[in-house]
């Protein structure tokens, strides 16, 4: 496996787009299409920005030895939310909490119901 195919590797079990990995990196997405598609190097300062904000481990990085992460990786999507939800306001954030809610019913009971 090569590295762009550890970076592909890394994304997807991350499982986010292309967009949120380049943003979390601070890179644009065509940037980031670039390096997936092997048009661009990746340079020391995204590899080691990757590994920091992914906690991914660097030598499985560079050569495919050990853990694909050093430690737990961060939720990708629960940060996204939590960033949406702090830039709503207060009546909005509301909604929100009632909306997850009452999907938290909604999966308990279909949980019930399977058993």
């Amino acid at each position: 496996m090569s590295v762009i195919e550890r970076l592909k590797a890394i994304r997807n079990t991350l499982n986010v787009s292309q967009k949120v990995f380049a943003k979390s990196i601070f890179i644009s997405t065509s940037q980031y299409a670039c390096l997936e598609s092997g048009h661009r190097k990746i340079k020391d300062t995204i590899l080691d920005s990757i590994c920091k904000v992914y906690n991914v481990n660097k030598d499985w990085f560079l050569s495919g030895k050990g853990k694909m992460f050093d430690k737990t990786p961060p939720d990708v999507k629960l940060e996204e939310l939590i960033d949406i939800y702090k830039r709503l306001n207060g009546h909005f954030q509301g909604y929100i909490l009632d909306q997850i809610r009452s999907l938290e019913k909604v999966q308990k009971n279909e949980q019930k119901s399977k058993k």
